[in-house]
Formats: structure tokens, sequence, C-alpha cells
């Protein structure tokens, strides 16, 4: 079935009225604090959101995910939780726990593993048809809360800041198919690649080019990243955002220790942090300091361009 804006905000209206909880964690955003920094010429925000306290600290280890009940899966879900299918492969439900005003989780309508490959045009094609939102993939250890169960999110575009400091930066096309292009952006703290595509399947040609020129660390099957797509006046955007690490060393509960588990939201512009110790202690130093640790440095990244093929 095919969506638009219309349609999720009269969705929106219709589950926040039936679902007290989700309404009050909606209600909940508008009193959240919000600092806003500036990371090496590029704005971040910092969000304290203590509703966010079971993502931020998941477990994700395998035995973890045995022992408890897949909620991203119909039958576990809230009975007052509805959605719309889309494409006869997803589910385009309401976040309860939201960090956008419009929070969307979009899950594979069957219990399959979070992997990327083979779906960067069906990623594309909501982010077409869901104007005004920014669609995001969280790898399966770089901020996935369920990386057992397929699933992308969606939050209103006005929100992250990586994209305006994209459209300011530099792009450096390394490949092209059709009427799709690849570039490199290494100047920003957050070192990305970019994919231009009118056409959805040339993006999705071009991102298995760049997906294969990309180390798979030990154990794992695919390569670290996170995405976030958009529409532009000349299609859809997705920016690609390599990791090397799934959480800084300064992940935990200890003393000197911050909840800080970084994600698309976080890479992209908006650090959420769900204790009040670590909202006042992130700064720019603390922000550039997980980013060098997580993300790809520009010699780095660079190394990965030149492989692609």
């Amino acid at each position: 079935m095919a969506v638009d804006s219309n349609k999720i905000a009269g969705f929106f209206e219709t589950q926040l009225a039936a679902w007290p909880m989700a309404a009050a964690n909606f209600e909940a955003l508008g009193g959240v604090k919000v600092k806003e920094l500036d990371v090496n010429g590029m704005p971040f925000k910092v969000q304290f959101n203590p509703a966010r306290m079971a993502s931020s600290g998941a477990k994700v280890d395998a035995a973890s995910l045995k022992a408890r009940p897949c909620f991203l899966c119909e039958k576990n879900r809230p009975e007052v939780q509805i959605g719309i299918e889309w494409n006869d492969r997803y589910t385009i439900l309401v976040n309860p726990f939201p960090i956008f005003h419009r929070h969307l989780t979009i899950p594979d309508t069957s219990h399959t593993d979070q992997l990327i490959a083979g779906r960067i045009a069906d990623m594309m094609g909501l982010a077409a048809e869901l104007n005004g939102y920014t669609v995001f993939y969280n790898g399966p250890r770089c901020g996935a809360s369920a990386p057992d169960h397929m699933h992308f999110q969606a939050g209103n575009s006005d929100f992250l800041t990586i994209a305006p400091a994209i459209e300011n930066a530099e792009l450096k096309t390394i490949a092209a198919d059709g009427d799709a292009t690849l570039s490199l952006v290494d100047t920003l703290p957050v070192k990305v690649f970019v994919i231009d595509a009118a056409d959805h399947s040339a993006g999705e040609r071009l991102f298995g080019r760049l997906l294969e020129a990309m180390p798979v660390p030990e154990g794992e099957r695919e390569p670290m990243l996170n995405l976030l797509c958009y529409s532009t006046p000349a299609g859809e955007r997705l920016v690609v955002i390599p990791r090397k690490r799934h959480r800084p060393a300064c992940y935990g509960t200890d003393n000197g220790c911050m909840l800080i588990s970084p994600a698309s939201v976080d890479v992209g512009g908006v650090f959420i942090t769900p204790r009040p110790e670590d909202f006042e202690r992130m700064d720019q130093a603390a922000i550039a300091s997980i980013l060098d640790e997580v993300c790809l440095t520009a010699e780095e990244i660079g190394e990965i361009a030149s492989h692609v093929r």
C-alpha cells in the first residue's frame, strides 16, 4: 500500500488517541532538554531523553536476544499498536519511545536478521513516499536494539543536522551508474559516502559496489554501518556512515562512564542521553572523542573509496 505525509499524519492521530502511553511519550518530547554544540564546524544537538534508557542500554548478545520475545514481531506487539502494510514486506508503526516528534519503526513482516543487502531500493522507496521524513538503518552492532529482526526507522527530516552539513560540504564523486552517483565527504566530523539516485535500482547497484569494498569484521555478516535516506529535488539521497566500533570506551553505567550507544541519529547529528548526568557531561570534546572512536578517519574512508570497483 502506498503512503504519503497526509496518510501518516492521520495514522499518528489515530494511534496516539488510542494509545495513552505512546501519546504521553510524544507529549513529553515537548519538554525534553536539548543543547546545541559546534563540533569542528558541524552543529550537533544533545537530547536528554529518559524514555530511551531501554534502547541505549539494550543487551544485544545472542543469549539476551534469545531470552526475550521480539518486540517487533506482530504476535508480541501491544494490541493497541496497529500498522500500515507497505510493499507487501514491511509494516509501518508508530514508535512509542520517540526521539523525533514524528517517529516511525518499519519492521519486516517476518522475523529475519537485520541485514541491509538487497534492501536499498526499499529504503529509497520509503523515503520517496514518506515526504518530509528521513529513513534510517542501524547495523546489527551499530545501534540496532533488535538486531534479530530487520527494520528501518523514520523521523521528521528537519531534526538531524547532517543533511545541511553535507549540502554545504564538498562532495567528491568516485563512481556513477546511470542516474546515480557515489560521492565521498571527508571534511566533516563524521566521514560519509553519499549516493544520489533518481533511479533506485541504480542506487542499489552503487551501494552494492560500495558494500563489497567495505571490510566485514570477523564473526559478522555485513560491514559496520549506519544509513540515512531522504528525498531531494534530484531524487533520493542515501548517506552511508561506515563504523569501526559498536560502542565507545566510555560506555557503561559505572562512575565516569556514559550510557551512549551511538546509532544513526547520534552520528547524524543528535546525541541521545537517557541519564541527566550524561546530558550535563556531553560537550564538544566528548562528542568529538566518541566520533573518533566509532567512525572512520579521512584516511580510513579514503582507503575504502580506493577499492570501489
